[in-house]
């Protein structure tokens, strides 16, 4: 528990959009139940898969209760910062911004960006925690990162692109 409570805890707390009270009481949940299940786990994949598959599915439940009460979603912006061990400490303003375009991703993209570039599970490994295909998690994710980019743009982040028409970049297209 030890070593996987962070990742798994601020996995669901961005997928659950920054609700850190509902995510600790799905960590609780999840970490029981793998505790519980842990006698008949067969070692058919990997424990991190396995055990943010358990993840998924009981986020998964927590969005579907969430709807069918009608609450609203926790705004990204009322949550406090988290401090995820891939990001330092004194992190710019700019990955505010990264988090608000994350958390506005529909579920599914949302859950397997998260899964690659916060936990940093293999594509395969993302496939089997999701339940779907290795073709799937590629395209999610490859969608996931477009639309954060595509909305980083609109907010005015240029990632230090500059407009084919200089001079300078004439001569460096991609």
């Amino acid at each position: 528990m030890r070593q996987y409570h962070g990742p798994v805890f601020n996995y669901v707390t961005r997928v659950l959009s920054g609700d850190r009270a509902l995510a600790e009481d799905i960590c609780q949940e999840v970490f029981m139940r793998v505790y519980q299940a842990l006698p008949g786990f067969d070692q058919r994949c990997q424990f991190t898969t396995w055990l943010f598959q358990v993840a998924k599915h009981r986020v998964v439940d927590a969005l579907r209760a969430r709807e069918r009460r009608g609450r609203p979603a926790l705004e990204l912006e009322a949550a406090p910062q988290l401090y995820l061990a891939v990001a330092p400490p004194d992190a710019d303003d700019g990955m505010d911004a990264v988090w608000q375009a994350i958390g506005s991703l529909s579920v599914d993209l949302k859950m397997a960006l998260l899964l690659r570039d916060l936990v940093g599970l293999s594509y395969a490994e993302i496939a089997e925690a999701l339940d779907t295909t290795l073709a799937t998690v590629k395209w999610r994710i490859y969608k996931a990162r477009e639309t954060v980019v595509a909305e980083l743009l609109r907010e005015g982040y240029d990632f230090g692109h500059r407009p084919a028409t200089t001079p300078a970049a004439a001569g460096h297209r991609h």
